[in-house]
């Protein structure tokens, strides 16, 4: 599929197993599997309003291997927005995090206007915590990036973690239109209509 100039795209970073196709899938299908299936690389899209009018959500799930450097660098060149997930269980996953918030900085320069998440996954796994939410705040406020704990599993803050990633951009008025209950009749109707919800 060819790209938009009006797609906005996010990426998500982080090491393998923390569960960042997780909260893809439970945001953009409302799915949740146990099972772990390695992720190299997967694109999905999702129709949300931008500045009045309807643009694509686009959000790249990234290996969490360090297979594929130069698919990690083009993700940072192309990307408007990025998540970086950790498992709250696996001070390790943190670690990792840190050279691909650099790479970031690198790339992209000046990240003050960037939107940035760091976001501690599986917090619905709270007796195995490895990395106390006081210790990624204190990551968060020295990267300038915002913070939040989520669980794909229980379906807890993932919407509100896309959210608040679109309300960190500054640059153009992003906001979600989510609504599974529509079939992609009505919603191609809604989107010749020029009109857009914003639940």
């Amino acid at each position: 599929m060819p790209e938009q100039s009006n797609d906005y795209r996010v990426a998500v970073f982080g090491a393998g197993g923390v569960g960042k196709s997780s909260l893809v899938l439970r945001f953009v299908k409302g799915t949740f599997r146990e099972s772990y299936i390695p992720t190299v690389e997967d694109t999905y899209r999702q129709v949300i309003s931008c500045d009045k009018s309807i643009c694509t959500l686009q959000i790249t799930d990234t290996t969490g291997s360090h297979q594929f450097p130069a698919m990690q660098r083009l993700s940072i060149s192309k990307g408007h927005a990025f998540i970086l997930v950790y498992s709250i269980t696996s001070r390790q996953s943190l670690e990792e995090l840190k050279p691909i918030y650099e790479q970031i900085c690198e790339i992209k320069g000046d990240v003050d206007s960037i939107p940035i998440m760091l976001v501690g996954n599986k917090c619905d796994e709270s007796p195995n915590r490895e990395v106390q939410s006081s210790e990624a705040e204190a990551l968060a406020r020295t990267w300038k990036c915002a913070f939040m704990e989520t669980s794909a599993k229980l379906n807890h803050n993932v919407k509100e973690l896309f959210q608040e990633l679109l309300n960190l951009e500054k640059r153009r008025t992003v906001s979600l239109q989510i609504d599974g209950k529509k079939s992609k009749q009505q919603k191609r109707k809604e989107k010749l209509k020029g009109k857009c919800v914003v639940m």
